[in-house]
């Protein structure tokens, strides 16, 4: 029989509702019975895409005995990390704060049924005793029995967890104290220390992407770049990761995309699961990156991305799919791997330059199979051979069993993958990516918007969950890309109510800074206020730096002090670990050093050359609006940005100080030089 998980939403809850477990979702009805029957609670928190999430389900929660113990002796408990990151957060801490060891997923948790607090925690466990950890049915028995018999302990223990907690956000910076620049060089001195000089990227295996602290070494770069010796050091870190990626295994030769993360030091072998929040800040760095340097590698590794995303991971709606799993026919990679016979047939005599292009004519690279990574250069009488082999190797890898896709669509995620393809559109100058981005903006208004509030996650025609932080700071940043690459005033007025709802139900206006949940949302036994960035951005430094991007856009200080007191609230967390916390340092550099903002008036098609041709330099700092003649009754500062007739007219601002308005593009472009 199902379990209470079928009746769920999530792919991931799915997954389990046919475990003999007795799994209860998250809510006031597992913990009622877990105080009624003096139980304690396992909380096993995962994602659809995880592997060791589907290793342990299959070892243990497919088990019958061991699925009796754990029905037994504990009220369980499955959650979704990917609908419910406010849980995670608090229990990730948890378990880091219990074993002095960073967590993961699954992530498996044992809590006080009375309280929701926990007392003990682990990631994967085994069915059986090896990796130096105990059986998991025999761990399970332990843990009830202490549970039972040490009641005192195990809340005496959750106490001291509890005050922990209420000590993890810093004391903010006082309005005397003077930020600086100081964490921007700290900064990228860390990144020069930890940095892989021969194959790029920053420490050993296994290696991320990392594409927030890429770009602040390109920003750092663009920085310096009027100084009697520019930091092309930065420059270059930067481009040698992006260059390594791109065409180690990291990368998705045939199909496009990237994967999670490469397991050696050299990108060549990865963690096979693709997820969207990778991929849509991906997409921007190399279209970035690709208009900085002028490399044809990063263009096109973006174009790869961004075709990927259009058609793999995007929803008759308009809205962008959450995962790819790792697995397919129950082993990882699969789906991904060649062998060279199959190849040789399929490619015929163009085999011997793909071959040598991808490592077909050398050793396997994964379990007896091979992974396509780049070994040789090829010439451009050959490029056209190479993209036609991968369009052959593609059709073929459509007829095999592909990896479970995640359809639920999240606005947090939706919002990273909008801002890649605002940037990419513009950058690569292909509408089309312009016109998907739009089209997602239009799928999250009409689906996640309810009663003026947004909402975090939306699956089978259901819209679920209030919304996050990250939701609404990615979404406001998206937002603010997306108006760069084609002006709707519908839009901007959508970014205006989504930094209302930040400031309204997420801001500590005591201490500045914002909660990840808001003031009305359901009440955890923690409200995180989270500085650093994890596997996405931190939504506080996002958070900052939208809001100061709008404030200066539209003349509005109450997102200006917003921003201010965010930088100030997280000034120590940003003084003592910057290389944590980019996120936060790109909204550092911006109230240091004001945004440039261009508003271009005219005739549509005037608007946008001037827009295109002054996107055409890397000018991180720099933002471009084209908006036309007859777009009327816009709010704030941008109602004194009025078009003049028969002229296209630019006004200029550096931050709170502008310049008057020009009627050339000359001489526009003399400002902007």
């Amino acid at each position: 029989m199902p379990n209470r998980l079928a009746k769920e939403t999530s792919p991931y809850l799915q997954q389990h509702a046919d475990n003999p477990v007795d799994w209860y979702p998250w809510g006031d009805e597992a913990f009622s019975v877990a105080r009624s029957t003096g139980k304690p609670v396992l909380l096993s928190i995962g994602y659809s895409a995880c592997h060791w999430c589907h290793v342990m389900a299959h070892e243990s929660f497919e088990d019958d005995a061991i699925a009796a113990v754990m029905n037994e002796l504990f009220v369980n408990i499955k959650v979704d990390r990917e609908e419910r990151p406010d849980i995670d957060k608090i229990y990730q801490t948890a378990h880091q704060l219990i074993t002095q060891r960073g967590g993961g997923w699954p992530l498996t948790m044992f809590l006080d049924g009375e309280n929701q607090r926990p007392f003990f925690g682990g990631t994967y466990f085994p069915n059986e005793a090896r990796y130096g950890m105990p059986a998991f049915s025999e761990l399970l028995k332990n843990i009830a029995n202490f549970y039972a018999d040490k009641r005192d302990d195990v809340r005496a223990q959750s106490e001291k967890i509890l005050e922990v907690f209420s000590r993890l956000e810093p004391a903010p910076a006082g309005a005397g104290k003077t930020l600086t620049a100081a964490p921007l060089t700290a900064a990228r001195e860390t990144f020069e220390k930890t940095f892989d000089r021969e194959y790029g990227g920053f420490g050993s295996a296994p290696k991320f992407p990392h594409p927030s602290t890429i770009d602040r070494l390109l920003r750092h770069w663009r920085s310096t770049a009027d100084d009697p010796e520019p930091d092309v050091e930065a420059l270059f870190m930067a481009a040698l990761t992006l260059a390594r990626m791109a065409e180690g295994g990291l990368f998705d030769h045939v199909g496009g995309g990237f994967y999670r993360y490469s397991v050696d030091r050299y990108w060549q072998i990865p963690h096979f699961e693709k997820m969207l929040y990778d991929n849509g800040p991906l997409l921007a760095i190399y279209a970035q990156a690709s208009i900085a340097t002028g490399e044809t590698l990063f263009a096109a590794t973006a174009n790869a991305t961004a075709d990927w995303l259009l058609a793999d991971m995007r929803d008759e709606n308009g809205g962008f799919y959450a995962t790819r799993d790792a697995d397919s026919e129950g082993h990882e990679g699969l789906y991904y791997l060649w062998d060279p016979d199959v190849v040789r047939e399929l490619l015929g005599s163009d085999y011997e330059v793909f071959a040598s292009r991808f490592g077909l004519d050398g050793d396997a690279n994964f379990e007896g199979r091979w992974h396509l990574t780049v070994r040789q250069p090829i010439g451009d009488d050959d490029a056209a051979l190479i993209d036609e082999a991968k369009r052959v190797l593609l059709a073929e890898r459509a007829k095999r069993v592909a990896p479970g896709r995640d359809e639920k669509q999240l606005t947090a995620w939706n919002a990273l993958a909008i801002r890649g393809l605002a940037i990419s559109g513009s950058s690569l100058e292909r509408p089309v990516l312009i016109d998907a981005a739009a089209a997602a903006v239009n799928f999250l208004q009409k689906n996640l918007v309810r009663n003026g509030r947004l909402l975090a996650s939306y699956k089978d025609g259901e819209a679920r969950f209030d919304a996050y932080l990250d939701d609404h700071a990615f979404l406001l940043d998206a937002l603010l890309e997306l108006l760069q690459a084609r002006w709707d005033t519908g839009h901007l007025a959508f970014a205006q109510q989504i930094a209302e709802l930040l400031l309204e139900h997420f801001e500590d206006k005591a201490n500045g800074g914002f909660w990840f949940t808001a003031n009305d949302q359901e009440q955890l036994i923690h409200r995180p206020k989270p500085l650093a960035d994890e596997a996405v951005p931190s939504g506080n430094g996002i958070a900052a730096f939208a809001l100061q991007r709008l404030g200066f856009l539209l003349g509005e200080t109450r997102y200006l002090d917003a921003a201010e007191r965010t930088l100030r609230a997280a000034w120590r967390a940003i003084d003592e670990y910057p290389h944590g916390h980019v996120s936060l340092l790109a909204a550092l550099e911006e109230y240091l050093e004001h945004p440039e903002i261009v508003v271009i008036r005219g005739d549509h098609d005037d608007v946008g050359r001037w827009r295109d041709s002054a996107l055409k330099v890397y000018a991180p700092r720099r933002l471009v609006f084209a908006i036309a003649r007859d777009e009327i009754n816009l709010p704030g500062a941008l109602a004194d940005r009025a078009p003049v007739d028969g002229e296209t007219v630019a006004y200029r601002c550096l931050g709170t100080h502008c310049e008057m308005p020009v009627t050339t593009w000359e001489t526009l472009a003399g400002q902007l030089d």
